[in-house]
C-alpha cells in the first residue's frame, strides 16, 4: 500500500536520524518496521518565523517497495537516415528539441555559433582575467547557451507550457542530481551544468543527430514563404526543410538579419536595472533570524525573493544567487552587461540578484520611436554603452555603496566583489535613465524595511542587469511558425515564448512536435 502525506519537521528534530520514518509512521499510527520506505516528492523550507520548519511531501510504502525515481523512458532511436529538421541556436530550446526530434523519428542538425563546452571556457577565462570578449563564444553563446554558464536555475510559473517534469528527468537522465525532482526551486549549479550540456550533445549524436559548432547563421533565402537555404558563415549554403530559430535573446544580428528580409517582429516590453551584492552571511542571518555566521548546517544558504510597486511599475528582484558570482555576460567590446550565477554548492561568501523595473514599450522610450521594432534594442545598447564608459572602458563595471546609490553620493570605496573584472565607483544614480534609477532607489528603501539590514553599505550596486528577456517578439501562429514563412518556428527566449531554462526547454519540444504532427 502507498500514502501520500505531508509532514511538517523541525529544523531542531531534522537533525534527528530517520525522522521521516518516524513521522510517518506515528502519523499513520503503525509501527516503524511496516514502512518500508519513504520517497520524497518535493522538500521545501518555511523560515517566515524564528522557528524553522521543513515541509515534506512523501510517498509511504507500507509493505511493499518503491518504484523506479524516474516515471520517463526516453525512447532515443537512430535517426541518422530519417528527414531532417535544423535547428539554429544550441541553448535550451535547441538542445530539446533536438531531443525530442530523436525521440519522434526526425534527424536534427544544429548550427550553433558558438563553441563546445570545453572550448568555451577558454573564452570565459579570456572575459574574466583578460578583458577581451569574443563576440560568438561567451557567457551567452555557445553549447548550452546562456544557461550553461548562468547558474542553471530550474524553477518555472511556465506550468501550462508543457510538462515541466519531464524536462527535469530529462536533465537527470543526462547526469543532473535526483534532488531537482523534489526541490521547490531546483537548482543544478553552473559547475555542474557543462557535463550534463556535453551528455545531451553525445544522446544526440549518438542516434544520428548532427551538431555544428563555430557556424553562424548569416543569411537565408526565402522562396514561396518558405527558407530553401540558410548561408553559414556568409559561405555555406544548406537546404532546409523546417528551421527552428532559438538563437536566444542576445543574438542582435539575427534580429536584424530578419528584418534585412522584412520578417515581421514587435517591439516587446521587458525590464532593466542592476544587479545588488551582498555578504552571504548577511542574507543568511536576515533569512534564518540567526546571528551573522551561526546558520545551521542543515539550512542551504538563503535566498530571497522581493517585489515592490513603485508607481505604475513593478521593481523586482530576478535571477537571486544565492552563495554566487557577478559575472560580464557582454556579447559585444563596448558594453558592460552583467548576470548572475551559482555553483552547486552555492559557497561563495557572496549572495547577489538582478533588482531590476519593468519596462513599458509602448510608453516608456518615446525618444526611441524612429528605431521601430528596435527600440527596446537601441534603450538597451545606450544603457550597456553608458556602463562601459562609466567602467572605464576596459569591461570594469560601474558600481556604488547601496546606501550611497539611494542617497545619490558617488562612494569613495567600494566592498570587496565576485565581479573578476573589477568595479569601478560610478555615479549609477545619475547614469541610470531616471525611469530606472528613481524607481530602484525608491525599491531598495521599502526593500529594507521588508528585510532589516537588506538596505546596507555592506552592499554594492552593480550595473548594468539588462539581459532579462528579449525587447523583440517574433510572431507565430496557433502552429508555431511564422505567419510569413511557413517553415519558419522561433523558439525560447530569443523569439519571446520563454523566460529560463526549463520554459526554453518546454518551447523546443512543442516546437518538434508540432513540426511531426503538421508536415513531415
Amino acid at each position: 500500500m502507498v500514502q501520500e502525506l505531508r509532514l511538517r519537521i523541525s529544523l531542531e528534530e531534522a537533525h534527528q536520524p530517520d525522522i521521516l520514518l518516524q513521522k510517518a509512521a506515528d502519523f499513520l499510527s503503525i509501527p516503524v518496521n511496516q514502512v518500508n520506505a519513504v520517497k520524497i516528492l518535493r522538500k521545501s523550507i518555511d523560515a517566515r518565523k524564528p522557528q524553522i520548519w521543513f515541509d515534506y511531501k512523501v510517498s509511504v510504502y507500507i509493505d511493499e517497495k518503491p518504484p523506479e525515481s524516474l516515471h520517463y523512458r526516453f525512447d532515443y532511436r537512430d535517426v541518422s537516415k530519417a528527414p531532417q529538421v535544423h535547428i539554429v541556436g544550441f541553448g535550451p530550446a535547441g538542445m530539446f528539441a533536438a531531443l525530442r526530434a530523436i525521440e519522434l523519428g526526425l534527424k536534427p542538425i544544429v548550427i550553433e555559433r558558438g563553441k563546445d563546452v570545453r572550448s568555451r571556457r577558454r573564452d570565459l577565462r579570456l572575459i574574466n582575467q583578460e578583458r577581451i570578449v569574443n563576440e560568438n563564444s561567451n557567457y551567452c553563446f555557445g553549447e548550452g547557451g546562456a544557461g550553461t554558464y548562468s547558474d542553471g536555475k530550474l524553477y518555472t510559473r511556465s506550468l501550462k507550457r508543457g510538462d515541466v517534469r519531464r524536462i527535469f528527468e530529462n536533465l537527470v537522465y543526462h547526469g543532473a542530481k535526483a534532488q531537482i525532482l523534489i526541490d521547490a526551486h531546483p537548482h543544478i549549479g553552473t559547475d555542474k551544468l557543462p557535463k550534463v550540456v556535453q551528455n545531451i550533445r553525445k544522446t544526440i549524436l549518438k542516434y544520428g543527430g548532427e551538431i555544428h559548432f563555430n557556424s553562424r547563421l548569416t543569411d537565408f533565402i526565402v522562396e514561396n514563404q518558405r527558407v530553401k537555404s540558410i548561408i553559414i558563415n556568409d559561405s555555406k549554403e544548406i537546404s532546409v526543410n523546417h528551421l527552428i530559430l532559438a538563437t536566444g535573446h542576445s543574438a542582435r544580428d539575427i534580429y536584424e538579419l530578419l528584418d534585412r528580409h522584412h520578417v515581421y517582429m514587435e517591439a516587446k516590453s521587458f525590464a532593466m536595472g542592476v544587479r545588488v551584492e551582498h555578504p552571504q552571511a548577511l542574507i543568511d542571518s536576515i533569512q534564518y533570524h540567526c546571528p551573522i555566521g551561526q546558520k545551521d548546517e542543515l539550512l542551504p544558504p538563503a535566498s530571497y525573493s522581493l517585489v515592490q510597486q513603485v508607481g505604475d511599475r513593478g521593481v523586482y528582484s530576478f535571477c537571486m544567487c544565492p552563495g554566487g558570482f557577478i559575472v560580464p555576460a557582454a556579447t559585444g567590446k563596448s558594453e558592460v552587461v552583467v548576470n548572475g550565477m551559482s555553483p552547486s554548492k552555492r559557497n561563495n561568501k557572496f549572495a547577489n540578484s538582478g533588482i531590476v523595473v519593468e519596462i513599458n514599450v509602448d510608453t516608456d522610450l518615446t525618444k526611441y520611436e524612429k528605431y521601430g521594432v528596435f527600440k527596446g534594442l537601441a534603450f538597451q545598447k545606450d544603457l550597456e554603452y553608458l556602463a562601459f564608459v562609466a567602467g572605464g572602458k576596459n569591461l570594469q563595471a560601474p558600481a556604488q555603496r547601496l546606501t550611497d546609490f539611494v542617497e545619490g553620493r558617488l562612494s569613495s570605496s567600494l566592498n570587496e566583489t565576485s565581479y573578476q573584472p573589477g568595479l569601478k565607483s560610478a555615479p549609477l544614480h545619475s547614469i541610470l535613465p531616471k525611469i530606472i534609477g528613481k524607481k530602484l532607489r525608491k525599491a531598495f528603501k521599502a526593500y529594507g524595511q521588508k528585510m532589516p539590514r537588506f538596505y546596507t553599505e555592506l552592499a554594492n550596486v552593480i550595473g548594468v542587469e539588462s539581459r532579462t528577456s528579449a525587447p523583440i517578439k517574433i510572431p507565430r501562429t496557433n502552429n508555431l511558425h511564422h505567419p510569413q514563412i511557413i517553415n519558419l518556428y522561433p523558439a525560447g527566449e530569443g523569439a519571446g515564448y520563454a523566460g529560463g531554462i526549463v520554459s526554453a526547454a518546454m518551447d523546443g519540444e512543442r516546437i518538434m512536435e508540432a513540426i511531426k504532427k503538421g508536415s513531415i
